[in-house]
């Protein structure tokens, strides 16, 4: 019994503590919303807008069987000395500012001009296919479809080749100028923000190098190759990687003034136009070599574009007027 009622002793003065404390009390939350902020729903319609950016981070991932396949099939760097280049044929593209070309793999050209805002298709003959409007630099994508930028506006339009009717516009934070494209990706000169890079299944846009392009349009050209990326500045042709490092920086002006449209082939020697040399160069993988691979005795007046198609190995180099020069390219 003393131990029964010691125990009752203990637990009273429990239940005591817990009404001394409010802790059986109920707990009622009601809100009165304050009627100066009911009559700002009626003033302002929307509070702000949510976007979503992401930039890349410094930690680099890789499957060890991914690692190994690309070691297989990795392509030996060939000697750019060892390059030679056969003229196939010379078009008129009857075109003037040519901002961008590109090759297609039933052999079919595409030409962006920029005084007109089309893009004009043609046949491996040089006749038209078809024009469409609306356009600064074009690049294929996936075989079938084309992506081209705008340059005075902020959306990249994606043409069907297939049906040649306009088949998408994606909009992004900034103007547009070059673009090159690489596993479901757009990489894009946006000026001031620099290298960005778009994901086109889900829209999402990245910053790859913060660093300031040229104003002018048609003053940066962007290309890839693995795991780098090239671009041209009007100043000097940069590799770096998609961290926005700088690998290497090429600026030999005595061979190479004004450099725009930018290409590599599968070995990843670069290829660039000269703009007020009138040539092409090439240079090495590791930007450490160059050579002077065309120029203005090849018909070369103020060349502003190229592409280098890996698939057959030729080289498309576009004049900011008209003419056209379709090369194949040897390794010998």
């Amino acid at each position: 019994m003393k131990k029964i009622e010691k125990d009752i002793a203990v637990e009273e003065k429990f239940v005591q503590s817990l009404v001394k404390n409010n802790t059986k009390n109920y707990v009622n939350i009601s809100c009165q919303i304050n009627k100066s902020v009911q009559d700002i729903t009626t003033i302002v319609q929307k509070f702000g807008e949510v976007s979503v950016s992401s930039d890349p981070c410094d930690v680099s991932i890789q499957n060890q069987k991914d690692r190994q396949a690309q070691i297989m099939v990795a392509l030996p760097t060939g000697n750019i000395d060892n390059l030679t280049l056969t003229l196939q044929k010379r078009i008129d593209t009857e075109l003037s500012n040519i901002r961008g070309c590109s090759m297609l793999p039933d052999g079919r050209m595409v030409f962006s001009c920029y005084a007109k805002d089309i893009i004009r298709v043609l046949k491996s003959d040089g006749s038209t296919d078809f024009e469409i409007g609306e356009t600064f630099d074009v690049v294929l994508i996936g075989g079938e479809s084309l992506a081209v930028t705008s340059s005075e506006s902020d959306k990249i339009n994606i043409i069907d080749l297939k049906n040649k009717i306009l088949k998408k516009t994606i909009k992004v934070n900034s103007h547009n100028d070059e673009v090159a494209y690489k596993d479901g990706k757009l990489i894009y000169c946006a000026r001031k923000k620099g290298l960005q890079m778009i994901s086109l299944s889900d829209e999402s846009v990245t910053n790859v190098i913060n660093a300031k392009l040229p104003l002018y349009a048609h003053d940066a050209y962007v290309t890839t190759f693995g795991e780098k990326l090239f671009y041209t500045n009007n100043k000097s042709v940069n590799c770096c990687d998609y961290h926005g490092n700088i690998l290497w920086t090429f600026c030999h002006r005595s061979c190479l003034k004004y450099p725009l449209g930018i290409s590599v082939d599968n070995g990843g020697n670069v290829f660039v136009v000269g703009y007020l040399t009138n040539n092409v160069v090439v240079i090495s993988p590791d930007g450490q070599n160059h050579r002077q691979l065309l120029s203005c005795e090849d018909g070369l007046d103020n060349p502003t574009v190229l592409h280098y198609d890996q698939s057959t190995n030729k080289l498309l180099v576009a004049n900011d007027y008209n003419d056209a020069f379709v090369y194949e390219v040897e390794l010998v």
